[in-house]
């Protein structure tokens, strides 16, 4: 069983880095403008990809770019037929990352807890 683990990962990191490519090289959508593939987890039968993305620059969910890159999926997958000596590329999902806009939170939180405060210690009743 762990052999499949390892196949899968392996085929996740190859996925992510082809679509890095085919994606700032082939797709042509202007909604598709500085996109990340942050992470690919591929099921277990290899017959659905999870794609996660982040878009440079924005803030929040991109809902109109992980549109643009579901109706792109077609496309996608059958380019990386051509490049990858699979059997079968499996079904691709693009979803949003979300982490770093999470860490950015997390930062501004701690920095905001870290800041001294100025009124010296004294209260007014």
């Amino acid at each position: 069983m762990p052999r499949e683990y390892e196949r899968s990962s392996r085929i996740a990191e190859q996925l992510q880095r082809e679509l890095s490519e085919l994606i700032r090289r082939q797709v042509k959508d202007p909604r598709i403008h500085l996109v990340t593939v942050t992470d690919v987890d591929v099921s277990p039968d290899l017959s659905n990809a999870k794609v996660l993305i982040s878009v440079l620059g924005a803030e929040g969910p991109q809902p109109e770019v992980v549109a643009a890159l579901n109706h792109a999926a077609g496309f996608l997958r059958h380019a990386l037929g051509r490049t990858l000596k699979l059997r079968s590329i499996p079904e691709l999902h693009f979803h949003y990352d979300d982490t770093l806009d999470r860490a950015a939170r997390l930062d501004a939180l701690i920095t905001r807890a870290n800041t001294p405060t100025h009124d010296n210690g004294n209260k007014t009743s």
